[in-house]
């Protein structure tokens, strides 16, 4: 007897959905959030046959054709108090990194030993824990993360490097971290008061 091949069902192919590189939403939906100008242009430069569907003279009157007047006014009003509200967080974001330093700290442990501990690095959208693995890699030196009593990240590194933490600060994240905003400080024990006998 001879065997029938039977017909293989085809398989449906997936679909090839695009994100907006701005707000990293479907296109269709950029609308909804904050940076619809931003995406609009980033659209037009990255997918003009996209940007024509969904923003061309007909695409807009015909999406505006089914609102009503008050509907439109309504529409306006938010899209605008969107964009105020993120363009505000966009400048209140750069006003608190402007303003925001990176502590390089030489602490004292014992009379020769010393570590450095660095804070602020988390406001400029940095990885603590990846920049103290390479500082250990770096310095040849242990290095951790660590949280502080405020509640803050810090990182550890056993050794006095302090100036060559700033060095290798600039020479690596220097595009993230502007010169001024490093500072170095340096933290003795305080010694006890001796008793006279």
């Amino acid at each position: 007897m001879a065997e029938v091949a039977q017909p293989v069902p085809a398989e449906s192919q997936a679909k090839h959905v695009v994100y907006c590189g701005v707000c990293t939403l479907p296109p269709e939906y950029c609308e909804f959030g904050g940076t619809a100008k931003k995406c609009e242009e980033w659209l037009k430069d990255a997918h003009p046959d996209m940007y024509q569907s969904l923003y061309s003279e007909e695409a807009l009157n015909s999406n505006l054709a089914t609102l009503s007047v008050s509907a439109r006014e309504r529409a306006a009003k938010d899209a605008a108090k969107k964009e105020a509200k993120a363009a505000a967080a966009e400048a209140r974001d750069a006003e608190r990194k402007a303003a925001s330093k990176v502590q390089i700290k030489r602490v004292e442990r014992n009379k020769r030993k010393h570590v450095t501990v660095i804070t602020g690095l988390d406001i400029y959208g940095l990885e603590n824990k990846k920049i103290a693995k390479d500082l250990g890699k770096k310095f040849a030196t242990g290095s951790s993360m660590t949280r502080s009593a405020g509640g803050t990240e810090e990182i550890t590194v056993q050794g006095d490097v302090s100036d060559d933490v700033k060095e290798w600060l600039l020479e690596v994240y220097g595009k993230e971290i502007p010169e001024a905003n490093i500072e170095l400080i340096e933290d003795k024990k305080k010694k006890k008061a001796t008793e006279a006998p």
